[in-house]
Formats: C-alpha cells, structure tokens, sequence
C-alpha cells in the first residue's frame, strides 16, 4: 500500500512524504503506482519551475519514496502553497477510487 504523508504546520502545507508499493498490478503496469508516482513527481517539478522554490527532495534508491519540504522562504510562497493543495486534491481523487492501494495520512 502507498502511504501518502501531507507535512503541515499552522494549517499550511508544508511538504509531503510518500512511501510504500501499491501493488495493484504487475510491476510496469500498476496504474495507482503510475498515478502517484506522475501527481507527485509533477508536484516536485512544479514547485522548483513554476513557484522558484528549492524544496528539499529526499528519495528512496529502489523507488517507493519520495519527501519534498519547503524550507526557509519558500514556506510563505503562495504559488508553492498553491501547487502542494493541487497535489493533495489529485491524491484524494486517487484514493476515493483505489482507497485500497493508497491512503493519505494530514
């Protein structure tokens, strides 16, 4: 199961975590795995292009984990704040449908 981690603080998101397999298909071609792994990847991408920031990216060698946190000034961006509300909106869209393969832990 993907487990799916919103790093807050002040009712502000600041981050996420996300680990684990969803394993709801053979490997290179389990959609939920695809889903995540594009929502989150594009969310990290998008906050370095489109917001300017820096976030500190932390990712697993064997795949299955990816933390990206806005640090310093980056926590104030709004276009930041922006993108990582996105993200959370795309994940629940994930887990009302596939809520057996993937939760989302605020």
């Amino acid at each position: 199961m993907i487990t799916a981690k919103i790093l807050s603080a002040d009712q502000r998101i600041l981050g996420f975590e996300i680990s684990g397999h969803a394993e709801s298909g053979p490997y290179g071609h389990d959609l939920v795995c695809a889903a995540v792994s594009a929502v989150s990847f594009g969310a990290a991408n998008a906050l370095m292009e489109v917001a300017g920031c820096e976030p500190e990216i932390v990712q697993g060698g064997e795949g299955g984990y990816l933390k990206v946190i806005l640090t310093g000034k980056d926590k104030e961006e709004e276009k930041a704040l922006t993108l990582l509300e996105g993200l959370l909106i795309s994940l629940r869209t994930i887990e009302q449908d596939y809520s057996q393969y993937i939760t989302i832990i605020n």
